[in-house]
């Protein structure tokens, strides 16, 4: 019988500059969590993150490569270009993340009290890290929207920032659950409605976008996600003049870290880092919207 259906396997896959790319990503990752897993080692929390981000992006990564080489992706019914898109980006966030935390938590440079050959693989381990998320940056860089380009929107600036945005609001649950003292106050309490407000939306719509599934929608998606922006400035705005008067000032606050504070566990500092983040994330919805004006969505790609 002839076949009418092109080759079985894609080439490109593989051969192609962003094909490339993961395999590099496929092949640090599994070199990182192999080093850290024989002889490295890992604890607590941060080293069981840093395992969880080279193992979740290393099976991520081997199931985009086979779907991409066998055509499988195309009997998803997701928008593929949306769901590569948004993981290389999410990869990248998770990868730079572990890089920084696992040799700030687990290297050293002396040999005591672990010994040089566990300290070797520890070194060697946060270096496949780092190059691990060059990789990841890399097919950011080559599958991100050029200008007068159709395609997806989670390639677009716009669409990549949704992903950032997420992903910051994390870091800020993250300290307000590290005894923040946020019920402290009423006006602290409004700020986190906001940050959960802005995060569960933002999510809303990256799973739309992934799932290809906003032209089903009855409401105008397009316009709905620039409103949404639009709004997001407002509230975040609200919560970054708020935080810092009922952190920092001394009627309500501190406006020093105070002396007797545990490191690690003093209120001070994770609502240090909240007022931080609710700052950074201001900027990526400012920006977000900037860049929104610039794009048409393609839910299909």
């Amino acid at each position: 019988m002839e076949s009418t259906g092109g080759p079985y396997l894609n080439t490109a896959a593989v051969t192609s500059p962003v094909g490339i790319a993961r395999l590099l990503q496929m092949t640090f990752g599994c070199t990182t969590f192999s080093l850290v897993a024989h002889q490295g080692g890992f604890s607590a929390a941060y080293g069981t993150f840093c395992m969880f981000v080279w193992t979740f992006c290393f099976a991520i990564t081997v199931f985009i490569i086979t779907c991409e080489f066998t055509h499988l992706h195309s009997c998803l019914t997701i928008s593929w270009g949306n769901f590569t898109a948004a993981f290389a980006m999410l990869a990248t966030l998770m990868s730079v993340t572990a890089a920084v935390i696992y040799p700030l938590y687990f290297v050293q440079l002396g040999c005591y009290p672990i010994g040089c050959e566990v300290r070797d693989f520890r070194i060697a381990a946060s270096v496949f890290a780092g190059l691990l998320f060059v990789v990841y940056a890399a097919e950011v860089f080559l599958t991100r929207a050029k200008p007068g380009q159709v395609t997806s929107y989670m390639a677009t600036v716009s669409g990549l920032l949704k992903i950032v945005q997420a992903f910051v609001a994390c870091i800020i649950f993250g300290a307000l659950v590290n005894d923040s003292q946020y019920s402290k106050y009423v006006a602290t309490q409004w700020c986190v409605a906001v940050y959960s407000f802005c995060f569960v939306v933002t999510v809303v719509v990256v799973a739309f976008s992934v799932t290809g599934k906003t032209a089903l929608l009855w409401f105008p998606f397009e316009r709905s996600v620039v409103i949404y922006t639009f709004g997001a400035v407002l509230l975040y705005m609200s919560a970054a003049v708020i935080w810092p008067v009922f952190c920092f000032d001394s009627k309500y606050g501190s406006p020093r870290r105070p002396g007797l504070c545990a490191k690690g566990k003093c209120p001070w500092d994770s609502q240090l880092v909240i007022a931080i983040f609710t700052y950074v994330n201001l900027l990526l919805y400012v920006v977000d919207l900037a860049y929104s004006q610039r794009i048409r969505f393609v839910s299909h790609l």
